[in-house]
């Protein structure tokens, strides 16, 4: 891998180094490669084919996060398993050397508080890291209730792309407090590349600039994310997000 540190032109206030592919990264934490199950992959040629071309980006696992949500996507650990080792077996025949393991992205509604406490949810790593998200139009009202339940069960919530919340754009002390409470951030790797909007990219930047990002993923549903992924490599802010020693992506297992 070369590097280059004036690459764009402009020596800006840390250290950054041009990044040809997401090596660095190696584990990717939030992605909808299991087909047919919710907004990502339609097909198994559509999971197949999005990780290949993970690896080919440098990733070395993948822990691919179906959404789970009462009123749309009623997946369970079952359904979710049984895509999984489909999806697994076609990468075998195929020679394809990638890791891929599941969890899922739940979306915080009732349901998901009455899970917490009544059976045993999917995580993204051993020690129970578990990625949640919430509505785009509002916050839960029992936001902090459902994360004091996680914490009491013993899981480590991660709030899935908190800069794509626009209810907290004006109030950035919100993420400071969420990120007190002890729940990781995790930014999408193309909220820096602009795909959701120039406020999300100044949040994310943000984000990244005061230390408060813990997960760095794809949240990869097709092809053309990838694309845009591949754009993202050459944005300052990735870099020194994955240079700064602050992602915890490398120590999932």
């Amino acid at each position: 891998m070369g590097f280059f540190s004036n690459l764009f032109g402009k020596k800006e206030k840390f250290d950054y180094e041009e990044l040809f592919d997401f090596s660095e990264v190696r584990n990717d934490m939030h992605s909808h490669f299991l087909f047919g199950i919710d907004d990502g992959a339609k097909t198994l040629e559509d999971s197949i084919n999005m990780i290949k071309g993970m690896k080919e980006m440098g990733y070395k696992k993948l822990i691919t996060t179906p959404h789970i949500m009462a009123d749309t996507y009623r997946n369970t650990p079952t359904i979710i398993n049984e895509k999984l080792e489909i999806v697994r077996t076609r990468l075998q025949k195929e020679n394809v050397d990638i890791e891929i393991y599941a969890a899922a992205e739940y979306y915080c509604d009732h349901e998901f508080f009455n899970m917490i406490n009544s059976e045993e949810l999917l995580t993204i790593s051993s020690d129970k890291h578990l990625l949640f998200e919430v509505s785009y139009l509002n916050a839960p009202e029992n936001f902090d209730d459902v994360i004091f339940a996680l914490q009491s069960n013993g899981y480590r919530p991660i709030l899935a792309h908190p800069e794509r919340y626009p209810f907290w754009f004006n109030n950035f002390d919100k993420f400071k407090e969420i990120r007190n409470k002890g729940v990781a951030l995790q930014v999408n790797i193309n909220s820096l590349s602009g795909y959701y909007g120039p406020a999300t990219k100044k949040i994310s930047e943000r984000l990244i600039d005061e230390n408060m990002v813990s997960f760095l993923g794809s949240d990869c549903h097709h092809d053309g994310h990838q694309n845009l992924m591949k754009q993202a490599l050459k944005v300052p802010h990735l870099s020194k997000l994955i240079h700064s020693g602050m992602l915890q992506n490398l120590s999932l297992s």
